[in-house]
């Protein structure tokens, strides 16, 4: 984990204002696409960010978009999401650091691989639930007692509209982000208790390398930019947003 030099809370509290002034918010994926517009965002908002994706140099580009529009210094943690063990450490890390966490966007994902059943290799089979599934859980794992250290811990992960579906050739994808479904509409009722909220966003077509992947000739141009949707993400991650283990899904144009 790599030091931010950031202000301490009380410092940031008075220094700077935004909806998310004060909170800690870890964003993972946070270096392309949605992941890296959101925490772009929650910056901008006043909030110490924790930016997690597997590049440095990613991460780096934008700790320096964040700091050179007024943000504060990000905390980031270069991390491959298939290495599980190493997430366990996230949460003493930051416990160390801030002492809680307010804010939780569990962004990254993998698509895997457009196939009949079948067809599907067994290794890309477990590399997609890693990412998708196996990562989110471990992070939970790691993070929830931070979250509740919060006054108001609020988690929101990215699903799609595939986990509800059985389209052909979307077995494997539609597949972890059902289970990723289950498993945070499981947490939700486990921790509501505490003041704790957590939801999906399933964001609907946008404009990522994902997307480009899954429908490659599909014109990119018709499709709303991640840094047009961010916004959505607010809504869910502040203390008055009381809904939680619903998927908020998000309006096509």
């Amino acid at each position: 984990m790599a030091d931010s030099n950031a202000p301490s809370p009380g410092e940031s509290e008075t220094s700077r204002s935004g909806s998310f002034n004060g909170r800690v918010a870890l964003v993972t994926g946070a270096t392309r696409g949605i992941g890296r517009a959101v925490a772009k965002l929650l910056a901008a908002e006043g909030a110490q960010t924790v930016l997690v994706a597997r590049t440095v140099g990613a991460l780096e580009e934008v700790d320096d978009e964040i700091c050179k529009a007024g943000g504060l210094k990000p905390t980031l943690v270069p991390l491959d999401l298939t290495e599980l063990d190493r997430i366990d450490g996230i949460g003493a890390a930051l416990y160390e650091r801030y002492g809680k966490l307010d804010v939780l966007v569990g962004n990254a994902g993998a698509l895997g691989v457009l196939s009949p059943v079948a067809h599907i290799p067994p290794k890309t089979w477990e590399e997609t639930f890693t990412i998708n599934v196996h990562a989110n859980y471990r992070l939970l794992r790691s993070l929830d007692p931070l979250l509740r250290l919060s006054e108001a811990g609020r988690a929101l992960f990215v699903t799609s509209g595939q986990a509800s579906k059985a389209n052909a050739y979307w077995s494997l994808y539609a597949a972890t982000k059902a289970a990723l479904d289950a498993l945070v509409k499981s947490y939700a009722e486990e921790v509501q208790k505490f003041g704790i909220r957590a939801n999906l966003l399933s964001p609907g077509p946008i404009r990522t390398s994902m997307r480009a992947e899954a429908f490659p000739g599909e014109n990119p141009e018709t499709l709303r930019t991640p840094e047009e949707i961010a916004a959505a993400f607010l809504p869910p991650l502040q203390p008055d947003y009381d809904r939680t283990g619903e998927v908020i899904a998000l309006p096509r144009p």
